[in-house]
């Protein structure tokens, strides 16, 4: 394959702003998805490179970085975000590709990230202190500041989005990054790092080190050089990142994925849901964190939300990423199989449609054709666990009280969306449901990049996105000048 206009050699790292082989001189093998084909030898970082980085990183902070203006930045940022938007074909095809998902999804996440660039270049010198009234002589103000190097461990679902979200307000903030891409899925990563640089970025303040996690990720978060952590990903290994910065005693924002429910109550307008029930649930084939894999329909108009459903349902075609169909293959045979056990698990259950992999899918892709269940009891693993694919379960309540409580029986709490014309339903539902972000009558407002978003529970902590990004990648200083 090929990797221009970037100039980039995925079987290197990004380091100090060039292309550095690993000191082990090892790769890892990048599968396509769409065919389990190999793609290209990406390159196998570990402790050595990950310190390389680091220092790199420490440099920049010492060097022109360091030393810019809060406007400086946000113009950096403000170019960076500009030349993505001159490489939107080629970082699509990358994406589509390295994760599997349909070429128009992946085009709409290079346009989130040069928006996210956007939105942070603005910001950047717009984040102000603030003055405090204190004793009779005394003047008392605080300042935000960078914590330094930062860490970045992000996943293979959208790689370019979440490079935009976290990158982008670490940088807009004075920070130094660095960054390891799931080893999945890194090759617009690297290819970011080139368009960063290449727009202005000095060396150093980004730096991409590709590997497993187990090497690569484990060595940034125990590095002691690094004094923030964001992370998404699994719960499982976002418990052993919070236990290993704790040894450092470093933040860390965590965002592990959710069960998020959409609440359809009876007087709700089911022509605007169903778009919304239906794509939150099988965007990038359930593999996003924020899915709505949970869809809690009242009584009354239950049967009809399922008939819609179901008719949506046995429309939907999974297949090559390039094809450009609704679903495309789930990231690896892995993912597959996981995906495959919990559906596994629901064959007792009521199936009330299933779209098709096309015939034209070859035989090497993961695919797994979007599943409708129905009927689903609230406490079943469907409904409780984080699935990651293209499945969704409705439940039926009654009122109020159960919707609530069957939205907020699970260990999760990301996302949440009521329909319902009822504006004081509306505003009891938001305040009761436990979630990060609650939407009305819509379910993600069309991304957001302004919105803050992150979890409670097994979703995790700390925000993501607006403003909220930029006050945790930044320290409060407070300043207490006594004067007489």
């Amino acid at each position: 394959m090929t990797l221009r206009p970037m100039n980039i050699d995925p079987a290197f790292c990004f380091i100090g702003g060039a292309w550095v082989a690993p000191q082990s001189g090892q790769s890892l093998p990048l599968i396509n998805p769409s065919d389990g084909t190999q793609l290209c030898e990406i390159a196998r970082g570990q402790g050595d490179d990950i310190h390389a980085a680091v220092a790199a990183a420490e440099a920049a902070l010492a060097g022109d970085w360091g030393k810019a203006t809060a406007a400086e930045r946000g113009r950096i940022l403000a170019a960076i975000g500009r030349a993505v938007l001159t490489h939107v074909d080629h970082l699509a095809e990358l994406e589509a590709m390295d994760v599997g998902k349909p070429l128009k999804q992946a085009r709409a996440d290079v346009l989130a990230l040069a928006r996210y660039l956007e939105f942070y270049g603005g910001a950047a010198d717009k984040l102000h202190g603030e003055t405090i009234p204190y004793l009779d002589g005394y003047t008392v103000y605080t300042l935000r500041e960078p914590h330094g190097v930062t860490g970045h461990i992000i996943p293979w679902n959208y790689p370019m989005q979440i490079i935009g979200r976290s990158i982008g307000a670490a940088l807009a903030m004075g920070n130094a990054c660095v960054l390891k891409p799931a080893e999945e899925a890194c090759l617009t990563a690297l290819a970011f790092a080139q368009i960063a640089h290449d727009a202005g970025l000095p060396a150093g303040a980004l730096n991409v080190v590709p590997g497993l996690g187990a090497e690569a990720g484990a060595a940034l978060t125990a590095h002691s050089g690094v004094h923030h952590i964001s992370f998404t990903g699994s719960v499982g290994v976002g418990r052993l990142i919070q236990q290993t910065a704790a040894t450092h005693i470093v933040p860390v924002t965590l965002e592990l994925g959710g069960k998020s429910p959409q609440v359809v109550f009876e007087d709700a307008d089911l022509d605007a849901a169903l778009p919304f029930l239906v794509n939150a649930g099988i965007q990038n084939a359930g593999q996003t964190c924020s899915a709505s894999s949970r869809i809690l329909v009242h009584h009354k108009v239950y049967d009809e939300v399922v008939e819609k459903m179901a008719s949506r349902y046995s429309a939907l075609r999974a297949g090559p990423a390039m094809a450009d169909l609704d679903v495309g293959p789930l990231v690896s045979d892995r993912q597959r199989d996981i995906v495959q056990g919990f559906l596994d698990q629901g064959k007792d259950l009521t199936m009330a449609a299933q779209g098709k992999v096309v015939d034209e899918a070859p035989a090497g892709g993961a695919y797994c054709a979007p599943t409708l269940f129905t009927d689903v009891a609230p406490e079943h693993c469907l409904a409780q666990d984080e699935i990651f694919g293209p499945v969704q379960v409705v439940i039926p309540f009654d009122d109020e009280a159960q919707a609530i409580e069957i939205a907020n029986g699970t260990d999760f709490g990301l996302v949440a969306s009521i329909w319902s014309r009822d504006g004081a339903r509306q505003m009891r539902m938001a305040k009761a449901l436990r979630a990060g972000q609650v939407f009305v009558n819509n379910y993600g407002a069309g991304g957001g990049v302004e919105l803050p978003f992150g979890g409670t529970g097994l979703s995790g902590h700390g925000r993501e996105k607006g403003f909220e990004a930029l006050y945790g990648f930044s320290m409060l200083k407070t300043v207490a000048a006594y004067h007489g």
